[in-house]
């Protein structure tokens, strides 16, 4: 077989080993809530939420992979070792961030090292700085205040409108309506987060001349990209579950309903825009918004702020890394 298949076919793989690691880093976003409310035990909520996962390409278009795709740097500069190099980068800080049980963003990681090792590469020329971009950069900001709004706004709503009912009887009937809204925010996160990967092998795919006519995403590349991101959603990442279900604020049921409607509604509106944005960011934001609709100190704010530095630090710290990864790649592709 030809070298250069050779070494295509190896950067897929390592692709679809990042969307794998993406939906393992991020499983406890759609199922913490879920877990730690005891709607469902860990095992079932991972099948639950890898199956919602899995489905989201039939609901959704494909703009967030174009944007991936040729949105942030120009696919005209893109070889294989720019790709290897994004890849490794945002591999890499998804492996620091897992192991010190931090919910960083997989997908600001992956901008990260696109724009990293497309900088190593050909300069700060190689970067689009239109819209989609600047879009992107603007979401990172506005997604988990967005969230945590719409999550106080709702608790507030839901808290008025059930004064007058039990207390159980209202919690017993939020906890029973999480199956839609954690399915929601599974579709959500399926629909956004597995289209990164597919604009990431798209414009390796148009970078190799093996994508025939206008750039557009290979059903085959759909596919595969929505069952890794199922199968690693199914092994599920446990340390950060207990980060996002219990260390930032205690959830009861009413308020995991409120924090996933409101990341489902945030996830649909930038999938439907085209924008990649964290679902971390997003329901990390929510869970915030339903404790300060409490009240103020129901949050832990240390540990609040200590995600907002690894947010921060994200796409730095993933650039630099993948223009390391960008430089060992050249070497050998």
């Amino acid at each position: 077989m030809d070298h250069a298949i050779l070494i295509m076919a190896f950067l897929v793989v390592v692709a679809l080993i990042f969307d794998f690691m993406n939906g393992f880093h991020d499983a406890a976003n759609s199922i913490a809530l879920m877990v730690s409310t005891r709607l469902l035990t860990p095992q079932a909520a991972v099948v639950w939420a890898a199956f919602f996962n899995f489905i989201a390409f039939l609901f959704f278009g494909l703009h967030v992979a174009d944007t991936v795709g040729k949105g942030i740097i120009d696919p005209n500069i893109v070889n294989n070792a720019v790709i290897f190099g994004a890849l490794i980068g945002a591999i890499a800080w998804n492996i620091i961030t897992w192991w010190f049980g931090i919910p960083s963003s997989s997908s600001h990681a992956l901008i990260g090292g696109l724009l990293g090792a497309g900088v190593a590469h050909a300069g700060t020329q190689g970067i689009i700085l239109g819209t989609k971009l600047i879009t992107t950069g603007v979401a990172i900001v506005l997604s988990p205040l967005f969230g945590m709004l719409l999550a106080m706004l709702l608790s507030v709503a839901v808290l008025w409108l059930f004064q007058r009912s039990s207390p159980y009887k209202t919690e017993n009937r939020f906890n029973k309506m999480q199956f839609i809204s954690s399915s929601l925010f599974s579709l959500g996160h399926g629909a956004n987060d597995a289209q990164k990967t597919m604009g990431i092998i798209t414009v390796l795919l148009f970078a190799n001349g093996y994508l025939h006519g206008d750039f557009h995403v290979p059903f085959w590349v759909v596919i595969s990209c929505q069952l890794a991101m199922g199968l690693g959603t199914l092994m599920g990442g446990w340390r950060i579950v207990r980060t996002m279900g219990m260390g930032i604020t205690k959830v009861r049921p009413t308020g995991a309903f409120c924090a996933q409607t409101s990341g489902s509604i945030a996830l649909f509106l930038a999938t439907s825009f085209g924008i990649p944005v964290s679902t971390t960011h997003t329901i990390t934001g929510a869970i915030v918004g339903v404790g300060v609709s409490r009240r103020a100190s129901a949050v832990r704010w240390g540990l609040a702020s200590r995600i907002v530095w690894a947010w921060v630090l994200t796409i730095p710290c993933a650039g630099l890394m993948a223009a390391i990864g960008y430089h060992l790649g050249r070497s050998f592709m």
